[in-house]
């Protein structure tokens, strides 16, 4: 159902329309083939606003080149915020970086001359090094999303925009599909395989150390697990940790494709009209090959909804 879900929106680009017709005398046109689900010239063409773009295509390329979805829904004062943001945090990281592992560098050099030295690296250049990282990660983020926003913004339910903002953050599609009662589900359940995920990595790493110390003579191991126990638990929770992770996979990816199923369904009604019918038809091929033989008689069959 998941694999069906995915593929089925673009399982009609795997043929030629021509081929339903029946029409054997056809050649095809050269250029039918399975649609491309990104191009960098038509990207290009979109950026320069002599083509219209989808919000895939938009969404897809701007996450490598950055600032691209600003262009497109032409907002270029953006440019400067975006970049200048990004482009700060970017240098700031490096800069703290590079002065934490010179301190690093420095407090080894002394610890190896005096084990007593007073020399420590520096914590606090470290701290302000992640919190740059981040803010150039939360920049960017940002940016992708804001490009989402303001994409066609006269369209009023937008199913790539509830699959994207899915991607950006888990529960905003349903939240834009009307449907935010599924949030506490999802997020339950990255929430709780996360969980998992970290209690099941510590005791895999617990006992990982533990088997190396057993197996390792010089270590003077004295505990009372054995090292065929350490091993044992060591592959259980290694094998445990990867479920976890999976299924944090999984309910991520599910939430992404209930938001997309779900935006196409939103204009889908079933009213109270529903009528089967039953009626004698003339059947009229269309195939030249069995014009031969004739129409003949049968059955039309019709389901109004």
């Amino acid at each position: 159902m998941l694999l069906a879900a995915v593929f089925a929106p673009k399982s009609a680009a795997q043929f030629r329309t021509e081929a339903f017709s029946q029409n054997y005398n056809d050649t095809g046109a050269p250029e039918d083939s399975v649609e491309s689900m990104f191009s960098f010239k038509q990207y290009a063409r979109g950026l320069m606003h002599k083509e219209e773009l989808k919000i895939g295509v938009s969404f897809g390329g701007s996450t490598v080149f950055v600032g691209g979805q600003q262009i497109y829904n032409r907002q270029y004062w953006k440019l400067p915020i975006v970049y200048g943001t990004i482009g700060a945090g970017l240098g700031g990281g490096f800069y703290f970086k590079n002065k934490y592992d010179a301190s690093v560098t420095a407090y080894n050099e002394a610890f190896a001359l005096d084990p007593n030295t007073t020399v420590v690296a520096d914590s606090r250049a470290k701290l302000l090094s992640t919190c740059c990282f981040a803010a150039a990660g939360l920049s960017y983020w940002g940016t992708l999303m804001d490009g989402v926003i303001n994409f066609d913004k006269e369209e009023d339910h937008h199913a790539g925009r509830a699959t994207i903002y899915s991607i950006l953050l888990p529960g905003l599609g349903q939240v834009y599909n009307n449907e935010a009662w599924k949030v506490p589900i999802y997020w339950g359940g990255l929430i709780g395989s996360y969980y998992f995920y970290r209690t099941n990595d510590f005791n895999y790493k617990r006992f990982n150390r533990i088997y190396k110390e057993a197996v390792d003579p010089e270590s003077g191991y004295s505990e009372s697990i054995s090292a065929d126990t350490a091993l044992y638990y060591n592959d259980i929770y290694q094998r445990y940790r990867i479920y976890s992770g999976l299924a944090m996979g999984l309910v991520y990816l599910l939430q992404i494709i209930d938001a997309n199923v779900f935006a196409y369904m939103m204009d889908f009604e079933v009213n109270e009209n529903l009528a089967f019918r039953v009626s004698p038809t003339i059947i009229a091929p269309d195939m030249q090959y069995a014009m031969q033989n004739g129409a003949g008689v049968g059955f039309r069959l019709g389901l109004t909804f």
